[in-house]
């Protein structure tokens, strides 16, 4: 695959560049929160995965995001070996994978499309959050672990491999490194075959069908990226923080990604990163001068990109920048080959 000389790739290149030097700059503590942001981008990614590239538009996103945090959680503390903490990563991506597989297959093979689709994850959502919070007895216990209801489960193990624990800096590499692994494959994915597919069911499902694709198990097979995606999300929040309750499946968990997706540009993996980043920055900030009006505003710049950018604020941006950079410089290429232009 080429790369395409565009406003948004030398974002990218841009963006990835400053999260690398970033710990340099700072202190300890403001990369921490940085790790913290862009472990919630590949919640933010999975959404724009499965919504972006194949129209899928789903509300259980934050599900993913929960049971692999509290599957980490429970498989760690339970075997009181930091050691095999790697193991409970990959097993948590793996497990939310298989159950989205699992709950895409129904739906899909079932003839489940479209708002249906989100419907069945909000309920989903809301009936998770529900339950877990009366997890406090002792009865809800798994092993030695007691859920902990509201409380959630506290201590939990961070990523250990060999005798190197990963905090500070080295944990945020890590996040960071996974991070432009997943970047670029999603962009590869996108001109890949199987891509072209994915958009083309986004595009038109009943003609793709009739194409002779298995529309059923492709859209199956990308709503368990998307969900692998999420719950290594949920994952490196819980390595982040060494905690998780109930809030990871609530459903203002499960509506942020999606109006972040929504109003950064859902098609765009590079504006659903750089947004989710801006306005969790711009969260903690109101945060922290005691302020909470950041899902506020985060809802009237939904309806301003709904109302005027319908592409997303960040994707519009990307496009007007090739509009005036890049459009006169190949007019000017081919100009010079003697082809005319308008």
């Amino acid at each position: 695959m080429l790369v395409k000389l565009n406003t948004e790739n030398i974002v990218a290149v841009l963006i990835f560049l400053f999260f690398f030097v970033y710990p340099v700059l700072v202190d300890a503590y403001s990369v921490m929160n940085l790790a913290y942001f862009l472990s919630m981008v590949f919640l933010s990614l999975s959404l724009s995965l499965i919504w972006g590239y194949c129209g899928i538009f789903s509300f259980g996103q934050a599900v993913f995001f929960g049971i692999s945090g509290y599957f980490y959680a429970v498989f760690t503390l339970n075997s009181g070996i930091t050691t095999l903490t790697p193991l409970g990563l990959i097993l948590g991506v793996l497990i939310g994978g298989v159950i989205a597989w699992i709950l895409g297959y129904f739906m899909f093979y079932g003839g489940v499309n479209d708002v249906f689709v989100g419907l069945i994850t909000l309920c989903l959502t809301l009936v998770l959050e529900t339950f877990m919070g009366q997890t406090a007895g002792d009865q809800w216990m798994i092993g030695q672990v007691n859920l902990g209801g509201f409380n959630g489960i506290n201590s939990i193990p961070s990523l250990q491999i060999g005798s190197f624990i990963l905090t500070g800096n080295s944990f945020y590499y890590f996040v960071l490194l996974i991070l432009l692994a997943v970047f670029i494959f999603l962009k590869w994915f996108e001109f890949s075959k199987l891509g072209i597919a994915v958009v083309a069911i986004r595009e038109n499902r009943e003609r793709t069908k009739l194409l002779g694709y298995n529309v059923p198990f492709i859209q199956s097979l990308v709503f368990a990226m998307g969900g692998a995606l999420a719950s290594l999300s949920g994952i490196f929040y819980v390595l982040w923080g060494n905690y998780i309750t109930p809030s990871a499946f609530g459903l203002a968990s499960a509506t942020i990604p999606v109006v972040l997706v929504a109003a950064g540009g859902r098609k765009n993996v590079t504006a659903a990163l750089l947004f989710t980043v801006l306005y969790y920055w711009f969260s903690q900030t109101l945060s922290a001068s005691g302020s909470e009006y950041a899902l506020i505003i985060l809802g009237l710049v939904l309806i301003v990109a709904i109302l005027f950018v319908p592409k997303g604020l960040i994707a519009s941006l990307f496009h007007a920048g090739d509009q005036l950079f890049f459009r006169e410089h190949s007019k000017s290429l081919l100009r010079k080959k003697g082809v005319k232009t308008l």
